[in-house]
């Protein structure tokens, strides 16, 4: 076949239109339609997984000296540090992660006593309570992704009953983990994603993961019943305790479960083939909200924030940076979601920390 001028110059026309209509997609991709803003960052401190009950924003903070749970009012964050004295907070010193708010008080989970085991720092006093049973406080089961109804009666978390990978998380978890880890903790399950690596494989069905299912544990405390789901993790309670939606993982592809309390009513409410992670309930119980890397094609470092309605199943996508890893979502009302991020305030940058940021749709 001869090719002359003429086809060359058709074909660079064509080839430079296509690479136009990509560019202008890819920038179109990262285009926000929802007002997000920063809330709250520090230069110190890593911010992530904020967890909001009633005025209380409740969040961790870590650095490379270790990490803290703080307690903020919300409505009193206008200021771009936690280091602002102005900024009112409670510090638990011994707290490394999972902080969460709720009507009786903040959770957390802590290594104080060696093993790690579940807290709860009463609003009554200078209290901490151990949450959990003779299991949790011995350190048998490392409550990660710590979770609570509204009002503390019913807890969850989740741990790996794997006995090699149970020991790498336990000597894990007072380390300073690697930048992304710290707010991206849907990955500790995962044999291709629990390690910073150069690059991954995309999170899509059909990838093999070595590591064991883990199991998610659900706490009532006024029975003081502990019981459990097999392949579960990633657990969040409705506020009147009534059902609890968990992360699945089927050949390796993350999918969002429901479920009532008691176990009736088990159901399926994503159909993708990549991750859905981290889901949220909405403070009426209609909506919950989730992460995913669905609009990424399983890109591990590019998440993006959504919302459910439970009733119908529709979804719609509030981030859409095609580069920053979005986490963490926590309701403030039914129309503002704060959650983590390493975006830049530069659309379509990202940053080497984590800052909490707030979307209104």
């Amino acid at each position: 076949m001869r090719i002359n001028w003429k086809t060359c110059a058709i074909m660079g026309i064509a080839c430079s239109l296509w690479l136009t209509i990509n560019a202008q997609a890819r920038n179109s991709s990262d285009a926000e339609h929802y007002a997000i803003s920063l809330l709250l960052g520090d230069k110190h401190h890593e911010l992530t997984y904020p967890s909001i009950a009633g005025e209380a924003l409740v969040f961790t903070a870590r650095s490379h000296s270790g990490g803290d749970v703080f307690r903020v009012i919300h409505s009193h964050v206008n200021h771009p540090s936690v280091s602002d004295p102005s900024v009112p907070t409670a510090v638990l010193h011994e707290a490394i992660r999972f902080g969460v708010a709720t009507d009786a008080g903040v959770g957390y989970s802590s290594d104080r006593m060696g093993p790690v085991s579940a807290w709860l720092w009463s609003k009554e006093g200078e209290r901490h309570i151990a949450l959990g049973n003779y299991m949790t406080y011995r350190g048998s089961l490392i409550p990660n992704h710590l979770n609570a109804s509204r009002d503390g009666r019913f807890w969850c978390f989740d741990a790996s009953m794997q006995k090699i990978r149970h020991n790498q998380m336990l000597q894990e978890f007072s380390k300073s983990l690697h930048f992304q880890l710290r707010g991206q903790m849907w990955r500790v399950y995962d044999s291709n994603f629990y390690r910073r690596k150069d690059g991954y494989r995309d999170n899509a069905t059909g990838t093999k993961n070595r590591f064991d299912h883990p199991f998610l544990f659900i706490l009532d405390r006024q029975t003081a019943q502990l019981s459990m789901i097999p392949n579960a993790f990633n657990g969040t309670i409705s506020a009147d305790g009534s059902k609890i939606v968990f992360v699945r993982e089927q050949d390796g592809n993350y999918d969002l479960w429901s479920q009532n309390m008691d176990g009736s009513e088990l159901k399926r409410l994503t159909h993708t083939p990549n991750g859905e992670y981290e889901p949220a309930f909405s403070p009426d119980g209609n909506k919950i909200a989730f992460i995913s890397n669905r609009d990424s094609d399983g890109s591990v470092r590019a998440t993006s924030l959504y919302v459910m309605e439970l009733s119908s199943g529709k979804v719609i996508r509030l981030s859409s940076s095609s580069r920053a890893s979005d986490g963490g979502p926590a309701w403030k009302d039914e129309h503002h979601i704060i959650f983590h991020s390493n975006r830049s305030e530069k659309l379509g940058r990202t940053v080497n920390d984590w800052r909490l940021w707030q979307v209104e749709f």
